[in-house]
């Protein structure tokens, strides 16, 4: 119980104080997982419509492999992207391993399947019949997802919140790919493992706790916006 009370503590005397290194590692890492996420978003959304309202030879397949991708083990990830960029992978030229790029990719390939998952999920619940109304309006494709998508948006964001809780969460493929150097690859959950290995519980709650006040914040700025919607 002490470890709590002194990793509250120290969480409070670190945010108040304004510890450089600590609030680099927080932005550091909503940077990181925010821009995974918006990648999920922009890859999951328009995926999930295009399985959920269309019909083509292989469909249950693809979505099988999106609910299988929704479950994906993240050292599995961290392993494929670190042998692509790799020295001597395919994706070695580039220089991409141990920088904030290679973990934002492993992120996003995390985030991207439960965003689809969840898109996919929104977009059959709305009335089956509505597509075709909205198509007898006259509706290019880009404003029949325009419009399936705001009354949808109570789902959508939902995804949103669950790609970002994936991303944020994940500590595996971001050792794997980032290897956490300090001031440059460094997240908090990298951080806390790290702590926790020296011995240093009580900074490894410190920063556990900044990362459920990031991700808390987030899904309540998202959470407002849901039930605004309503």
């Amino acid at each position: 119980m002490d470890v709590f009370v002194e990793g509250f503590l120290t969480a409070l005397k670190l945010l108040l104080s304004g510890d450089r290194e600590v609030l680099e590692i927080a932005f550091f890492t909503l940077r990181v997982s925010g821009t995974a996420t918006l990648i999920a978003v922009l890859i999951g959304v328009p995926v999930g419509f295009i399985l959920a309202l269309a019909s083509f030879p292989g469909r249950n397949f693809f979505v099988s492999v999106v609910n299988f991708g929704m479950g994906l083990p993240p050292v599995v990830v961290g392993l494929v992207v670190w042998l692509m960029f790799s020295r001597y992978g395919p994706l070695g030229l580039l220089g991409l391993l141990y920088t904030p790029t290679a973990m934002i990719v492993a992120q996003g390939i995390i985030a991207s399947p439960i965003v689809t998952g969840f898109t996919l999920a929104a977009f059959q619940q709305l009335h089956p019949k509505l597509k075709l109304q909205i198509l007898s309006l006259g509706a290019s494709k880009i404003q029949l997802l325009w419009l399936m998508a705001r009354e949808a948006r109570l789902g959508l964001l939902a995804a949103v919140m669950a790609g970002f809780g994936g991303a944020v969460s994940e500590i595996g493929a971001s050792t794997m790919v980032g290897g956490n150097l300090v001031g440059y690859t460094r997240t908090l959950t990298t951080a806390t493992v790290l702590e926790v290995n020296k011995g240093n519980q009580e900074l490894a709650m410190a920063l556990s706790l900044i990362l459920l006040m990031i991700a808390f914040f987030v899904t309540a700025v998202l959470t407002a916006a849901q039930q605004r919607g309503r």
